[in-house]
């Protein structure tokens, strides 16, 4: 098994809802901001959100005001929740950590990734 799991993903109409959960190992989770990348068929990948170990996130304008990344240091876990869910979210969503470093986020470790797909 890999050292970050993801979870939580599918399929949803417009407008609906999804969360995504990452459990992580301790020594990972506790030492590295944490974050959600994804994929869409023909596109280059993109940082969709990030939360740094004193819980300061960052995301993607795309998707402001309808995503929350949150992390559960208890259960090494970060989960990103996502609402009205649109079309063009649908893609592979990928879990990961690293550190930060002027405000940007460097991960170096992937989870394996994990399929959303929102229907028009």
């Amino acid at each position: 098994q890999g050292e970050l799991v993801e979870s939580g993903g599918g399929l949803v109409q417009a407008g609906g809802s999804l969360n995504l959960s990452c459990a992580a190992s301790r020594n990972i989770f506790s030492l590295n901001a944490m974050g959600w990348y994804r994929q869409a068929p023909g596109k280059q990948r993109e940082l969709v959100a990030f939360i740094t170990t004193s819980s300061s996130t960052n995301y993607l304008d795309a998707v402001k005001g309808r995503f929350t990344i949150s992390r559960d240091n208890a259960k090494n876990t970060v989960l990103l929740q996502m609402s009205s869910l649109k079309p063009e979210d649908t893609a592979v969503y990928y879990c990961c950590a690293g550190p930060t470093f002027l405000k940007k986020f460097l991960p170096n470790y992937w989870g394996q990734g994990t399929q959303v797909t929102v229907s028009s």
